[in-house]
């Protein structure tokens, strides 16, 4: 029987129940050290293994194993996967280029397996990975075989899954996942616009790298890269969209608060779009949203357990990211 989003809301609803309470981060935060922490997160079973990254591999596991159980359309994730398309691609093509392993560098969830992606580097066969890709995957092998030019091929790579992201997602049911990754694209192209400027790099390639999106005036961001970084963040300083001229101000501040605060607003649009929504898949991708927060609070925790940080400090950067 198939499922329906009525029963799917329903599970989701339940599930949230077991997310983070005040309580649970307070305890977290009492932790004296890493391993007390892995045995709080093994004994809540929120997942499985001795070290945090295990534990927090297997947290996403079993989210996303729920979530295929789940949801009515599976496929609403697609522009998800294609995120972690691309960091495997880039790893499996500069890997066997430079005759590295690259197999504990992949991650999951992903459309694409493992064995495709070896098939369509080592045959140069990018048929493989769908006509869309086919073209802009050859163009990046060309140059990293050719010139060993890694920025070059990564910003082909990123403009031609960055399209894929922003087409797939329009074309689904959920206005989140459209905004989501809408704001997604914009960033990258943001942040690829001031790395652009910092490295001084040419028209040529800022043509290539930087991608259409709503709200984000792509010829004038190019022209401003190219004269260099004082530029660059006066002409983000005046889009408004998204928030930009408040992360370029962070950006001035220092360039971890700014992917901070770029962080933040990916996570308050979740929030924002999913918390109010009943229906659709917009609460099944809220869930998601939630659990990849829960992530970042775990980080946070431990690396100020190992780093010695005073409680108040940390619980700072949690009301960042957690609310």
């Amino acid at each position: 029987m198939a499922l329906s989003y009525e029963f799917s809301i329903g599970s989701v609803r339940a599930k949230e129940k077991n997310l983070f309470t005040n309580s649970d981060i307070e305890h977290m935060l009492g932790c004296e050290n890493v391993n007390e922490l892995c045995r709080y997160l093994s004994d809540k079973g929120y997942g499985e293994g001795d070290n945090i990254e295990d534990i927090l591999k297997s947290h996403s596991e079993n989210v996303w194993e729920y979530l295929k159980r789940t949801a009515p359309d599976f496929a609403i994730f697609t522009p998800f996967f294609y995120l972690n398309d691309l960091h495997n691609l880039k790893a499996v093509l500069k890997g066997t280029l430079s005759n590295r392993p690259y197999s504990q560098l992949l991650v999951k969830p992903c459309t694409f397996s493992e064995e495709t992606l070896k098939q369509a580097v080592e045959n140069r066969k990018f048929s493989l990975l769908g006509e869309e890709l086919s073209a802009p995957c050859d163009r990046a092998y060309e140059i990293l075989a050719h010139t060993g030019d890694a920025r070059l091929s990564d910003a082909v790579l990123d403009r031609a899954f960055m399209e894929l992201v922003l087409k797939t997602s329009e074309k689904s049911d959920s206005e989140f996942m459209s905004e989501y990754f809408k704001a997604t694209v914009f960033y990258n192209n943001v942040k690829t616009a001031i790395r652009g400027a910092k490295a001084d790099c040419d028209r040529d390639f800022l043509e290539i790298a930087i991608c259409d999106v709503q709200d984000f005036p792509r010829s004038r961001v190019i022209e401003a890269s190219v004269k260099g970084l004082e530029p660059t963040l006066d002409v983000l300083s005046k889009i408004s969209a998204y928030g930009c001229n408040k992360a370029v101000e962070e950006y001035k501040t220092s360039p971890s608060a700014f992917e901070k605060f770029v962080d933040n607003r990916l996570m308050s649009l979740a929030k924002e779009k999913c918390k109010r929504s009943g229906d659709g898949a917009d609460p099944i991708t809220g869930y998601l949203i939630a659990s990849e927060t829960e992530k970042k609070v775990i980080h946070i925790i431990a690396s100020g357990i190992r780093t010695k940080t005073n409680y108040e400090t940390v619980k700072e950067r949690l009301r960042e990211v957690y609310g």
